[in-house]
């Protein structure tokens, strides 16, 4: 370090304690409970104040710190890495989508001003061989928040670029974890190739990449009536698909999903920052301070005080990969507590089934039957081997275990080869409840897709692309996939009116109704019952989504209006020939 007078040692000081206080505050995040809304809210709240004030301190005194301090450009990049961490993971407990944007900054401002440029096979040290693994974890990172924003170019320029890095680092270091690093770039690439099992072209062939988030152009039509009194408030989204593609705890099943279940991030900047987790406004300012090396991260203020009331534009949810069953428990207690007068959960399960012996004497219909699979690596089995083959399956996910939460609203979707067994649950407390169901089987030709995400799912994520997989098209034109989500928006006007006009849909539909969501999931869930009833590959009551309390089959599930907008919906696409032409074929 070289010679300092008193003012210049002051700045270094006050660095390396705004640095070291910074690193002490984002290592304790991790021992903050994943659960609950304000048991970590304080917690977060001082960190981001903490990396606010240490970014603009060596934004603001850049020169004396590169000179005196000896400040390297991957120390800013760290700094930046963190802050973009810090918004990332505050976009998974609150479900704002506008915290990505702002990680997705952070980020790019890394990327585009070279901050991780020096870690290369120049330096052989075990310095160098530790920052190319962060280098290597900041890429990782950033494909994921891209994924989640459907930057899907930019995706594809960072797969290129960390494969790259990955080759110099194992070529340089030959680390003991090159292996790891293989399959985290396998992983991504797989996922990616499930993500476009449909392609939408553009008059060059090129792909269009489409967001499926909620929005005003998708939002379907509801004529309000007062018993739709329940929003959704509090969702946990469970993945625990053993052979289904997956990247960073998120399979295809769950990445769909929480798209699906949220709303489209707002453009105007003035309107996207009505709160900051920092407790005062976080100074994050265009353009270069300090001179030398190349300073701030551009971006708008996220400005505003936490303190100030702001209402949440998506349902809180929770992210669940491969949870064991004390920990799907507990976040489901975690939601039920959380749930607000008129509030509703909604409970989200992608997971193999189990099947246990079928019982000679059947005593009850919650535990009989199996349920679907929760990760068994981490709660211990205590039973013996004998008595084991007379008892449940602890690891089981049974539908008696969810009987506790029918006390308040509930709105299910299982998405399993077992997915029937939810088929009965009661209601012993009165409370509006609603199960989804996925089909029990695929048609032979069908059941290949199941690793490239459940064909349930993807109806419930993009109801166009389900109707597009089971006709086997892979490409559609840009012009001909708008003619087709024009009729798959009239079909969906057509369900919401039909379903509040009819006398015999049960009450705990409508209730939900008034939520967009919600009415989302339902009004998809008939269309996909309806496309697969028309489809001649779908013969037979397995292949059929099936839902609790029944929907009526002649007033909705089987409407001939209803069908009629498939079969146009089929002829657009050039497929007739896949469905039953007369509804009396059926």
């Amino acid at each position: 370090m070289a010679e300092m007078d008193e003012h210049e040692r002051k700045i270094v000081s006050e660095f390396c304690h705004l640095l070291e206080k910074s690193k002490q505050l984002f290592n304790g995040l991790r021992d903050l409970p994943q659960y609950g809304h304000k048991q970590w809210q304080a917690y977060f709240g001082r960190t981001f104040d903490i990396y606010t004030k240490l970014w603009k301190f060596q934004q603001q005194h850049r020169q004396i710190l590169d000179s005196k301090f000896g400040l390297k450009r991957w120390q800013i990049g760290e700094i930046a890495s963190k802050i973009g961490q810090l918004y990332y993971h505050y976009y998974l407990r609150t479900s704002e989508t506008n915290y990505l944007n702002e990680a997705f900054s952070f980020y790019a401002a890394i990327r585009g001003r070279a901050y991780y440029s020096r870690t290369s096979k120049d330096d052989r040290s075990v310095q160098m061989s530790d920052l190319m693994v962060k280098k290597l974890r900041y890429y990782a990172r950033f494909i994921v928040v891209c994924l989640l924003l459907k930057r899907m170019k930019l995706v594809r320029d960072l797969v290129r670029e960390l494969s790259k890095q990955i080759d110099e680092y194992t070529a340089t270091y030959e680390p003991e974890d090159q292996l790891e690093w293989s399959l985290v770039l396998a992983e991504i690439k797989s996922f990616i190739d499930a993500d476009n099992t449909i392609n939408v072209l553009d008059m060059d062939s090129n792909t269009i990449v489409l967001s499926h988030r909620l929005s005003g152009h998708n939002t379907p039509p509801v004529e309000k009536t007062p018993m739709m009194n329940l929003s959704l408030q509090e969702i946990l989204i469970v993945g625990n698909c053993n052979d289904q593609v997956k990247f960073s705890e998120l399979t295809i099943d769950m990445f769909r999903m929480l798209q699906t279940l949220e709303r489209e991030p707002q453009e105007d900047p003035t309107q996207l920052y009505d709160s900051s987790p920092a407790p005062n406004k976080m100074p994050f300012e265009n353009g270069d301070a300090g001179g030398g090396v190349g300073g701030g991260v551009g971006m708008g203020s996220a400005g505003g005080t936490g303190g100030r009331g702001m209402k949440r534009d998506n349902p809180h949810k929770y992210l669940l990969y491969k949870p064991t069953f004390s920990q799907l428990m507990v976040f489901l207690a975690s939601g039920f507590k959380e749930l607000p007068a008129n509030g509703a959960m909604l409970l989200y399960i992608s997971a193999d089934g189990t099947f246990p012996p079928a019982p000679k004497h059947p005593q009850d219909p919650g535990y009989d039957y199996g349920g679907v699979i929760t990760n068994s690596k981490r709660d211990g089995d205590h039973s013996s081997s004998k008595r084991a083959m007379t008892l449940k399956d602890m690891h089981c996910f049974y539908p008696g275990d969810l009987y506790a939460f029918t006390r308040k609203p509930l709105f299910l979707v299982v998405d399993s080869e077992n997915s029937p067994v939810f088929a009965n649950m009661p209601r012993y407390f009165g409370q509006p409840l609603v199960v989804l169901m996925s089909a029990q089987d695929a048609p032979p030709q069908f059941q290949d897709q199941h690793h490239r995400g459940n064909l349930f799912t993807l109806f419930l994520h993009s109801p166009l692309m389900g109707m597009c997989l089971v006709s086997s098209l892979c490409d559609v034109p840009m012009n001909l996939w708008e003619k087709c989500q024009a009729l798959v928006d009239r079909f969906i006007a057509e369900a919401s009116k039909l379903l509040t006009r009819s006398r015999n849909v049960d009450p705990s539909f409508l209730q939900f109704f008034g939520d967009d969501f919600l009415r989302l999931l339902t009004l998809r869930f008939i269309f996909c019952s309806t496309v697969l009833r028309a489809h001649r590959a779908f013969k037979g009551r397995q292949f059929y989504p099936r839902c609790h309390p029944s929907l009526p089959e002649g007033e909705l599930l089987d409407h001939p209006g209803l069908y009629g907008v498939v079969l146009e919906l089929a002829a657009t696409l050039d497929v007739s020939h896949l469905f039953f032409d007369t509804h009396d074929l059926q």
